[in-house]
């Protein structure tokens, strides 16, 4: 291993797994009836089950708060859990927190114009109002923690987690923090998933109990997933993978982008992040498995991770990993069905 990478040493979660640290077990997940709204007919998601965040995280208050803010503060704290971290042995101002989320702490923030719409502007409660911002959840996990260090929150359209991973990574090899705590993720409202069906994107098995297909649309879900990012030579942590390279980009020539971050290291895996594209039959994954006459073992996109949308990068690399390619090169390929690519070169342990 290369000593000088940025290295990915603990994870946590809240998914529809539950909330977990380190490693999601390997066992098929089922959607579920939506129950939190009403639904004309039946609805299907992956939907996390409610829990008591202070059961999972004592001293953690959370009843003001949207819940991808309480979510990112459970995750966070697992995945330090998971990294064996002791915050009080580290320089907090050393540590910076990277938030990827596509559409924000929407629940709050739908709560909040509902009740201008039926009160007027003057009777909104002005209380709410600090919470509907989408840098809200990385603000509450640098507060809980007590963390100094730099503090951004990205959501760019398809591709928010994988550019907070490389963001993260640059902060690092460039002296500018120590360690990164690196989070994705979004909720599931009744506004989100009825924009979703008029927009027809959603899955045949949405409305009914059939099995996902290979139909047109997803299954929409929801989670944080949090991962400890740091320099490599802290004794005793673990290594989960090392971030090598990567590149994103909405535009140009894909194919000669990938292959130049690759050279002549061929992957032996390829860990597909769709986001509204199946990545392993598109032309790009196809162009790289193939390359020189090589073959690369592809690990497909996951349903539940799918469905997390711009922001489910994070938990197509938690189920990779969870399923155990094995050690080697990978490449993490975000694909987007409004262009663009995501490539970031791995290192699995």
């Amino acid at each position: 291993m290369n000593t000088a990478l940025p290295v990915l040493t603990g994870i946590g979660s809240v998914t529809p797994y539950g909330p977990l640290a380190g490693l999601i077990p390997a066992e098929p997940l089922e959607p579920s009836a939506i129950t939190a709204w009403t639904t004309p007919g039946l609805r299907r998601a992956y939907m996390v089950k409610p829990f008591h965040p202070a059961g999972i995280v004592p001293g953690l208050k959370t009843r003001r708060l949207d819940r991808l803010s309480a979510w990112a503060m459970v995750a966070s704290s697992l995945a330090l859990q998971d990294a064996g971290v002791d915050l009080n042995l580290m320089d907090r101002s050393r540590i910076a927190v990277f938030f990827a989320t596509g559409f924000g702490c929407v629940e709050l923030t739908e709560a909040f114009y509902q009740s201008a719409a039926t009160n007027g502007w003057a009777g909104t409660d002005p209380i709410t109002f600090p919470e509907t911002l989408g840098n809200a959840p990385a603000s509450h996990v640098a507060l809980f923690h007590r963390l100094q260090g730099p503090n951004i929150t990205i959501s760019s359209k398809s591709f928010a987690a994988e550019s907070a991973l490389l963001q993260a990574a640059s902060l690092l090899r460039h002296g500018q923090a120590d360690l990164v705590i690196v989070l994705a993720g979004d909720t599931l409202t009744r506004a989100v998933y009825e924009w979703y069906e008029v927009a027809q994107l959603l899955a045949p098995a949405c409305f009914n109990q059939e099995p996902l297909s290979s139909a047109p649309g997803f299954m929409p879900s929801e989670g944080v997933v949090a991962m400890v990012m740091e320099a490599a030579g802290r004794p005793a942590a673990r290594s989960y993978a090392a971030l090598r390279a990567g590149r994103w980009a909405m535009g140009g020539d894909a194919r000669s982008s990938v292959h130049q971050l690759l050279g002549d290291d061929l992957p032996d895996f390829i860990i597909c992040a769709s986001n509204g594209m199946p990545c392993s039959s598109n032309s790009l994954t196809c162009s790289v498995r193939n390359l020189d006459g090589e073959g690369a073992k592809i690990f497909p996109a996951q349903p539940v991770a799918e469905g997390m949308g711009d922001a489910g990068a994070l938990l197509h690399l938690l189920l990779a990993l969870s399923k155990q390619p094995g050690p080697g090169e990978a490449l993490l390929l975000g694909t987007s069905a409004y262009g663009g690519f995501a490539a970031l070169r791995l290192e699995l342990f």
